[in-house]
Protein backbone atom coordinates (compact mmCIF):
# COMPACT_ATOMS: atom_id res chain seq x y z
CA UNK A 1 0.00 0.00 0.00
CA UNK A 2 1.47 3.33 -1.01
CA UNK A 3 0.84 6.71 0.58
CA UNK A 4 -1.94 7.86 -1.73
CA UNK A 5 -3.78 4.56 -1.27
CA UNK A 6 -3.54 4.88 2.50
CA UNK A 7 -4.86 8.43 2.41
CA UNK A 8 -7.72 7.31 0.16
CA UNK A 9 -8.67 4.54 2.61
CA UNK A 10 -8.67 7.02 5.50
CA UNK A 11 -10.89 9.49 3.67
CA UNK A 12 -13.20 6.78 2.34
CA UNK A 13 -13.69 5.09 5.72
CA UNK A 14 -13.54 8.39 7.65
CA UNK A 15 -11.17 7.10 10.30
CA UNK A 16 -7.46 6.56 10.92
CA UNK A 17 -7.72 3.73 13.41
CA UNK A 18 -5.14 0.96 13.68
CA UNK A 19 -6.19 -2.08 15.72
CA UNK A 20 -3.37 -3.75 17.63
CA UNK A 21 -3.54 -7.54 17.69
CA UNK A 22 -1.75 -8.40 20.95
CA UNK A 23 -3.26 -11.71 22.12
CA UNK A 24 -2.45 -12.85 25.64
CA UNK A 25 -3.54 -16.39 26.60
CA UNK A 26 -4.23 -15.16 30.14
CA UNK A 27 -6.66 -12.51 28.86
CA UNK A 28 -8.47 -14.01 25.89
CA UNK A 29 -11.82 -15.73 26.64
CA UNK A 30 -11.33 -19.04 28.41
CA UNK A 31 -13.81 -20.90 26.23
CA UNK A 32 -11.52 -20.36 23.23
CA UNK A 33 -8.64 -21.99 25.06
CA UNK A 34 -10.84 -24.93 26.05
CA UNK A 35 -12.49 -25.44 22.67
CA UNK A 36 -10.14 -24.28 19.92
CA UNK A 37 -7.08 -25.99 18.48
CA UNK A 38 -5.50 -22.58 17.85
CA UNK A 39 -7.21 -20.17 20.26
CA UNK A 40 -4.96 -17.23 19.36
CA UNK A 41 -5.78 -17.50 15.68
CA UNK A 42 -9.51 -17.89 16.35
CA UNK A 43 -9.45 -14.93 18.73
CA UNK A 44 -7.64 -12.82 16.13
CA UNK A 45 -9.91 -13.68 13.22
CA UNK A 46 -13.03 -12.85 15.18
CA UNK A 47 -11.53 -9.54 16.33
CA UNK A 48 -10.41 -8.77 12.77
CA UNK A 49 -13.83 -9.48 11.26
CA UNK A 50 -15.59 -7.37 13.89
CA UNK A 51 -13.27 -4.36 13.67
CA UNK A 52 -12.31 -4.28 9.98
CA UNK A 53 -15.23 -2.00 8.99
CA UNK A 54 -14.03 0.61 11.50
CA UNK A 55 -10.27 0.69 10.95
CA UNK A 56 -7.71 1.13 8.19
CA UNK A 57 -4.82 -0.88 9.65
CA UNK A 58 -3.96 -3.90 11.78
CA UNK A 59 -0.80 -4.16 13.88
CA UNK A 60 0.18 -7.53 15.35
CA UNK A 61 2.90 -7.15 17.99
CA UNK A 62 5.23 -10.07 17.32
CA UNK A 63 6.22 -10.47 20.99
CA UNK A 64 2.72 -11.72 21.79
CA UNK A 65 3.29 -14.59 19.37
CA UNK A 66 6.99 -15.29 19.91
CA UNK A 67 6.25 -15.84 23.61
CA UNK A 68 4.45 -19.08 22.71
CA UNK A 69 7.22 -20.55 20.59
CA UNK A 70 6.55 -22.32 17.31
CA UNK A 71 2.80 -22.50 17.87
CA UNK A 72 2.68 -18.75 18.43
CA UNK A 73 4.70 -18.05 15.27
CA UNK A 74 2.31 -20.32 13.37
CA UNK A 75 -0.65 -18.34 14.75
CA UNK A 76 1.02 -15.11 13.65
CA UNK A 77 1.67 -16.35 10.12
CA UNK A 78 -1.90 -17.61 9.80
CA UNK A 79 -3.23 -14.28 11.10
CA UNK A 80 -1.19 -12.30 8.58
CA UNK A 81 -2.39 -14.50 5.73
CA UNK A 82 -5.99 -14.12 6.90
CA UNK A 83 -5.76 -10.33 6.83
CA UNK A 84 -4.11 -10.30 3.40
CA UNK A 85 -6.69 -12.69 1.95
CA UNK A 86 -9.77 -11.05 3.41
CA UNK A 87 -8.86 -7.40 3.99
CA UNK A 88 -6.22 -6.47 1.42
CA UNK A 89 -7.05 -2.76 1.66
CA UNK A 90 -5.99 -2.60 5.30
CA UNK A 91 -2.40 -1.60 6.02
CA UNK A 92 -0.67 -4.52 7.71
CA UNK A 93 1.98 -3.47 10.22
CA UNK A 94 4.39 -5.87 11.90
CA UNK A 95 5.19 -4.35 15.29
CA UNK A 96 8.55 -6.06 15.61
CA UNK A 97 10.89 -3.16 16.47
CA UNK A 98 13.75 -4.66 14.49
CA UNK A 99 17.04 -2.92 13.83
CA UNK A 100 20.60 -4.23 13.54
CA UNK A 101 23.67 -3.99 11.35
CA UNK A 102 22.95 -3.80 7.63
CA UNK A 103 23.04 -7.44 6.56
CA UNK A 104 20.92 -8.48 9.55
CA UNK A 105 18.38 -5.72 8.94
CA UNK A 106 18.19 -6.82 5.32
CA UNK A 107 17.23 -10.32 6.44
CA UNK A 108 14.66 -8.92 8.87
CA UNK A 109 13.18 -6.92 6.00
CA UNK A 110 13.04 -9.96 3.73
CA UNK A 111 11.36 -11.97 6.48
CA UNK A 112 8.57 -9.48 7.10
CA UNK A 113 8.17 -7.94 3.65
CA UNK A 114 8.74 -10.93 1.39
CA UNK A 115 7.88 -14.05 3.36
CA UNK A 116 5.16 -12.63 5.62
CA UNK A 117 3.98 -9.98 3.13
CA UNK A 118 3.57 -7.20 5.70
CA UNK A 119 3.20 -3.66 4.41
CA UNK A 120 5.21 -2.05 7.20
CA UNK A 121 7.46 -2.84 10.13
CA UNK A 122 8.45 -0.86 13.21
CA UNK A 123 12.19 -0.19 13.31
CA UNK A 124 14.54 0.73 16.16
CA UNK A 125 17.09 3.31 14.92
CA UNK A 126 19.60 3.12 17.78
CA UNK A 127 22.34 1.61 15.56
CA UNK A 128 22.00 4.38 13.01
CA UNK A 129 21.60 4.22 9.25
CA UNK A 130 22.62 0.53 9.11
CA UNK A 131 19.51 -0.36 11.09
CA UNK A 132 17.05 1.67 9.00
CA UNK A 133 18.12 1.95 5.38
CA UNK A 134 17.76 -1.75 4.45
CA UNK A 135 14.02 -1.53 5.20
CA UNK A 136 13.68 1.32 2.68
CA UNK A 137 14.82 -0.74 -0.31
CA UNK A 138 11.47 -2.50 -0.80
CA UNK A 139 8.88 -1.02 -3.13
CA UNK A 140 5.51 -0.11 -1.59
CA UNK A 141 6.75 -1.00 1.90
CA UNK A 142 7.19 1.19 4.98
CA UNK A 143 9.73 1.53 7.77
CA UNK A 144 8.04 2.95 10.87
CA UNK A 145 10.88 4.36 12.96
CA UNK A 146 10.65 4.70 16.73
CA UNK A 147 10.76 8.45 17.32
CA UNK A 148 9.23 9.37 20.67
CA UNK A 149 7.57 6.51 22.51
CA UNK A 150 4.77 6.66 25.07
CA UNK A 151 6.43 4.65 27.84
CA UNK A 152 7.81 6.28 30.99
CA UNK A 153 11.33 5.06 30.21
CA UNK A 154 11.47 7.16 27.05
CA UNK A 155 12.86 9.92 29.28
CA UNK A 156 16.02 7.87 29.89
CA UNK A 157 17.41 8.51 26.40
CA UNK A 158 14.92 9.98 23.96
CA UNK A 159 14.37 13.22 25.83
CA UNK A 160 18.00 13.91 26.74
CA UNK A 161 19.47 17.20 25.58
CA UNK A 162 22.35 16.70 23.16
CA UNK A 163 24.06 19.91 22.02
CA UNK A 164 21.05 21.78 23.33
CA UNK A 165 18.51 19.76 21.34
CA UNK A 166 16.20 16.94 22.38
CA UNK A 167 17.68 13.66 21.16
CA UNK A 168 14.38 12.40 19.75
CA UNK A 169 14.20 15.44 17.46
CA UNK A 170 17.70 14.71 16.16
CA UNK A 171 16.76 11.06 15.58
CA UNK A 172 13.61 11.99 13.67
CA UNK A 173 15.33 14.66 11.59
CA UNK A 174 18.26 12.40 10.70
CA UNK A 175 16.15 9.35 9.89
CA UNK A 176 13.80 11.43 7.74
CA UNK A 177 16.76 12.35 5.54
CA UNK A 178 17.30 8.66 4.71
CA UNK A 179 13.81 8.05 3.40
CA UNK A 180 10.76 9.94 2.21
CA UNK A 181 7.17 10.52 3.25
CA UNK A 182 6.37 7.67 0.83
CA UNK A 183 8.30 4.95 2.65
CA UNK A 184 8.87 6.14 6.21
CA UNK A 185 6.63 6.84 9.18
CA UNK A 186 7.48 7.57 12.79
CA UNK A 187 6.15 6.23 16.09
CA UNK A 188 5.13 9.04 18.43
CA UNK A 189 3.30 8.15 21.63
CA UNK A 190 -0.08 9.68 22.40
CA UNK A 191 1.03 10.53 25.92
CA UNK A 192 3.54 12.98 24.37
CA UNK A 193 0.93 14.85 22.30
CA UNK A 194 2.17 18.31 23.24
CA UNK A 195 5.57 17.45 21.73
CA UNK A 196 3.99 16.85 18.34
CA UNK A 197 4.22 20.55 17.51
CA UNK A 198 8.02 20.41 17.40
CA UNK A 199 7.95 17.10 15.54
CA UNK A 200 5.62 18.48 12.88
CA UNK A 201 8.06 21.35 12.26
CA UNK A 202 10.60 18.71 11.18
CA UNK A 203 8.34 16.25 9.37
CA UNK A 204 5.16 18.10 8.40
CA UNK A 205 4.02 15.55 5.80
CA UNK A 206 5.07 12.17 7.20
CA UNK A 207 2.57 9.75 8.69
CA UNK A 208 2.83 9.12 12.42
CA UNK A 209 1.87 5.87 14.11
CA UNK A 210 0.48 6.89 17.48
CA UNK A 211 0.07 4.27 20.23
CA UNK A 212 -1.13 5.07 23.73
CA UNK A 213 -4.71 6.26 23.16
CA UNK A 214 -7.09 4.42 25.47
CA UNK A 215 -5.57 2.05 28.00
CA UNK A 216 -2.35 4.10 28.29
CA UNK A 217 -4.25 7.34 28.87
CA UNK A 218 -3.48 9.27 25.68
CA UNK A 219 -6.09 11.72 24.36
CA UNK A 220 -7.29 11.46 20.77
CA UNK A 221 -8.33 15.11 20.85
CA UNK A 222 -4.86 16.24 21.90
CA UNK A 223 -3.14 14.02 19.35
CA UNK A 224 -5.29 15.48 16.58
CA UNK A 225 -4.85 19.04 17.83
CA UNK A 226 -1.06 18.80 17.59
CA UNK A 227 -0.48 16.07 15.00
CA UNK A 228 -2.93 16.34 12.11
CA UNK A 229 -1.70 17.55 8.73
CA UNK A 230 -3.47 18.24 5.42
CA UNK A 231 -3.51 14.50 4.59
CA UNK A 232 -4.53 13.51 8.15
CA UNK A 233 -1.06 12.03 8.61
CA UNK A 234 -1.96 9.89 11.61
CA UNK A 235 -2.55 6.23 12.34
CA UNK A 236 -3.81 6.03 15.91
CA UNK A 237 -3.39 2.58 17.41
CA UNK A 238 -5.56 1.00 20.07
CA UNK A 239 -4.99 -2.53 21.32
CA UNK A 240 -6.19 -3.49 24.79
CA UNK A 241 -9.12 -1.06 24.90
CA UNK A 242 -10.58 -2.77 21.83
CA UNK A 243 -9.55 -6.42 21.83
CA UNK A 244 -10.23 -6.95 25.55
CA UNK A 245 -13.49 -5.00 25.70
CA UNK A 246 -15.12 -8.25 26.86
CA UNK A 247 -13.94 -11.73 27.80
CA UNK A 248 -17.32 -13.36 27.20
CA UNK A 249 -18.87 -14.98 24.14
CA UNK A 250 -19.55 -11.49 22.82
CA UNK A 251 -15.87 -10.43 22.90
CA UNK A 252 -15.78 -9.78 19.16
CA UNK A 253 -19.05 -7.82 19.16
CA UNK A 254 -17.81 -5.63 22.01
CA UNK A 255 -14.49 -5.12 20.23
CA UNK A 256 -16.38 -3.97 17.15
CA UNK A 257 -18.42 -1.55 19.24
CA UNK A 258 -15.28 -0.05 20.77
CA UNK A 259 -13.62 0.27 17.37
CA UNK A 260 -16.73 1.96 15.97
CA UNK A 261 -16.77 4.36 18.90
CA UNK A 262 -13.21 5.41 18.17
CA UNK A 263 -13.84 5.59 14.42
CA UNK A 264 -16.87 7.81 14.98
CA UNK A 265 -14.78 10.12 17.16
CA UNK A 266 -12.12 10.28 14.45
CA UNK A 267 -14.62 11.06 11.70
CA UNK A 268 -14.97 14.65 12.91
CA UNK A 269 -11.34 15.25 11.89
CA UNK A 270 -11.60 13.85 8.35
Amino acid sequence: MNRSELINQIRTKKNFLCVGLDPDIEKIPKFLIDEEEDPIYTFNTRIIDATAPFCVAFKPNTAFYEAYGLSGITSLEKTLKYIKANYPNHLLIADAKRGDIGNTSTMYAKAFFNRLDCDAITVAPYMGSDSVKPFLQFERKWAIVLGLTSNEGSANFQQLKVNGKDLYLTVIETCASWGTKENMMFVVGATKADMLDDIRKIIPEHFLLVPGVGAQGGSLQEVCKHGLNKDIGLLVNSSRAIIYASNGNDFDTKAGEEAKKMADEMSQFI
